[in-house]
């Protein structure tokens, strides 16, 4: 079996020793080549035709974003971001996701050998999922930033009928859930998110979305209401559950060992929205690689709900739909481009 090709940019020597000694120690994959700034890059491509890249943001001669764009429209390659674990860094990650990058890894802060074993095991399993992932040639944007106006559905007449929305998402989920998100009415019932996301990073997620979404979008807090017209996004290294609590459904958030592990877990939020909710629950399972969540969203259509998993062609990465379709949990498989219109078709029924 072909080795994996993995190209390392990064303007940092310690982090290029690092990734390197990571992706050599692995039977499956082979340091295709070291850039230390995007220039270099450009040549190490030619050379090496490497399958993913890892990508640094703060580079000398050209910042990582505008070598990513130039990347994505001229040569689409699956890329994993390496960001810092601050707010303007996860703001600059969340940008390369809209950009194209497949996933993100955190600058790793190694004090001893036990932490370099998980750093190590969290890079080569999104490297492996990288390596697999469907990356599209995007067009260019007018401006960096600019967002594209996407068209929002008429508000339907009548209330959404004590319903709720429970949506799991990892790899690839951040483009996903925009678009799912975006065309979205006001008048929607709640939505909880479980999306596979470190801390740091999902409080400026939700604010980006907010931003654009008629629903308003934000990080889950522990015990508060959940109201019609919101979508709630689980804080990174933190469960979300629904509860119930003198008649209404509440938030919860929980710091219990991690679920498949993930914490979020789509599982845990799957598993609770089936005892909370039951048959109100509409289930939704975008791009991610793995299996959280499948087994919870068949216990949740168990207990009555309707359940959504994107389709392959539009996936980033197959692997929680197909395993969610694989536990014949769903109900519908739709492009990405279709689950908003179902659900407002659900809520509203």
């Amino acid at each position: 079996m072909d080795k994996i090709k993995v190209l390392v940019v990064d303007d940092s020597a310690v982090i290029r020793g690092v990734m390197s000694r990571i992706i050599s120690a692995q039977p499956d994959m082979t340091v295709a080549g070291l850039a230390n700034d995007p220039l270099v890059a450009i040549e190490r491509l030619r050379a090496s035709q490497p399958d993913v890249l890892t990508l640094d943001v703060e580079m000398p001669r050209m910042h990582g974003l505008d070598f990513l764009a130039k990347l994505m429209r001229i040569r689409p390659l699956p890329v994993l971001m390496v960001s810092s674990q601050t707010t303007q860094g996860a703001d600059v990650t969340l940008r390369a996701l809209e950009l194209g990058a497949v996933d993100f890894v955190a600058k790793p802060a190694l004090a001893n050998g036990a932490d370099l074993e998980v750093y190590a095991d969290e890079v080569t399993e999104k490297l492996r999922a990288a390596a697999t992932a469907r990356v599209e040639r995007k067009p260019a944007r007018a401006e960096a930033g600019a967002e594209a106006a996407a068209p929002r559905a008429a508000s339907p007449v009548g209330a959404a009928r004590d319903k709720l929305i429970v949506i799991g998402a990892s790899t690839g989920g951040v483009e996903a859930l925009r678009e799912v998100l975006v065309p979205l009415p006001a008048s929607m019932p709640p939505i909880l998110i479980a999306q596979h996301m470190p801390a740091g990073f999902t409080r400026s997620f939700a604010e980006r979305l907010n931003a654009l979404c008629a629903i308003r979008v934000k990080e889950a807090q522990d015990n508060e209401v959940l109201l019609p017209g919101h979508a709630y996004i689980a804080p990174g290294g933190r469960h979300l559950l629904a509860a119930g609590r003198s008649g209404r459904m509440t938030a919860r958030l929980a710091d219990t060992p991690p679920v498949n592990r993930h914490r979020p877990s789509v599982d845990t939020l799957f598993r609770s929205a089936a005892q909370t909710a039951g048959g109100r629950v509409i289930g939704v399972m975008l791009s991610g690689m793995g299996a959280d969540g499948a087994l919870a969203m068949l216990e949740m259509r168990r207990c009555g709900s309707h359940n959504i998993a994107q389709d392959e062609a539009s996936c980033v990465v197959f692997g929680m739909p197909k395993q969610a379709i694989a536990h014949r949990a769903v109900d519908d498989v739709l492009a990405l481009r279709n689950i908003s219109r179902r659900l407002i078709e659900l809520s509203f029924q």
